[in-house]
């Protein structure tokens, strides 16, 4: 009963910050160790960074 709870809980953080845009970084890393374990993940500010040059384009929006 409570490993269900939690995994409720884990799926509705998950969606939730997907909505608002946060960037999962613990799936990115699991991802990275399952499907290219001969790279290396980057830091959470390299993911951070590369993740909101890739939604806001860089800075090279049209104000800015």
């Amino acid at each position: 009963m409570f490993e269900d709870l939690a995994k409720v809980g884990r799926y509705l953080g998950q969606a939730a910050r997907l909505m608002v845009g946060v960037p999962d970084y613990d799936n990115y890393v699991q991802h990275m160790r399952l499907t290219h374990p001969d790279q290396e993940a980057m830091t959470y500010e390299e993911f951070f960074r590369e993740r909101q040059e890739a939604r806001y384009g860089g800075g090279n929006g049209p104000c800015c």
